[in-house]
């Protein structure tokens, strides 16, 4: 038999990366990034913006962690919340009740939040478009959380089948949304230097008339491959 846990736990300060290096990834696309970090780190396909989107997604990670039908955690995390920030607030997959709607995310852009992120579902959508917050989400429902707890804000979640910890760097588009360790930051914007060069090297090719490239055109003449025809 357990207690019972604390309403509330509350992480103010964490590590937060260096401004210039949140803004060296502005501009680039999610699939860059993942790239850049060998192929992986995006979040659950099915978490997607319902806002329609101008541009990506650049700020640093705020999570949170809520009960079912419960957001207290959430409006904790916005309670310490600074400019450039991401909200990201993990439901565990609960998808009942909408974590939150327009009026907290308006609230969220008061402050200076450039997003949020959860692997649960939103309400009052005509209210969200119009806050204008990049909102990704795994859907919509008129259902309403309360505010009991417990929940927490600061500390590591997991969401989308990904670990992200509050000072981590998030990079949405219309792809979705993208997680960079804040200790692997300047090793994946090295890393993309060589993904802008291939890419646009693999662009320029395609656009001359490309029918395969070099690579599978290496492996379809090896003696790797089975002909059965």
């Amino acid at each position: 038999m357990i207690g019972d846990p604390p309403v509330l736990t509350l992480r103010r300060n964490f590590k937060r990366p260096d401004p210039k290096v949140v803004a060296a990834f502005a501009g680039v696309p999610t699939g860059f990034v993942v790239d850049a970090m060998g192929g992986r780190g995006a979040l659950d396909y099915r978490i997607k913006s319902v806002v329609p989107l101008s541009g990506i997604m650049v700020g640093v990670a705020l999570t949170s962690d809520n009960g079912p039908a419960d957001n207290l955690g959430l409006f904790a995390s916005l309670s310490i919340a600074e400019p450039g920030d991401v909200l990201v607030a993990s439901t565990e997959g609960f998808k009942v009740t909408a974590i939150t709607g327009d009026l907290l995310l308006g609230m969220a852009k008061n402050r200076g939040v450039i997003g949020f992120v959860t692997d649960g579902v939103v309400r009052d959508l005509p209210g969200i478009l119009g806050v204008g917050l990049p909102t990704y989400c795994t859907g919509i429902t008129p259902n309403s959380p309360v505010k009991n707890g417990p929940g927490s804000a600061g500390l590591p979640v997991v969401i989308g089948g990904v670990a992200i910890e509050s000072g981590d760097i998030v990079i949405g588009d219309a792809d979705g949304v993208v997680i960079v360790p804040r200790g692997r930051a300047e090793e994946v914007l090295k890393n993309l230097e060589g993904v802008r060069a291939a890419e646009a090297k693999m662009d320029a090719q395609v656009k001359a008339g490309m029918l395969l490239p070099d690579s599978v055109k290496a492996i379809l003449a090896s003696d790797r491959v089975r002909i059965v025809d």
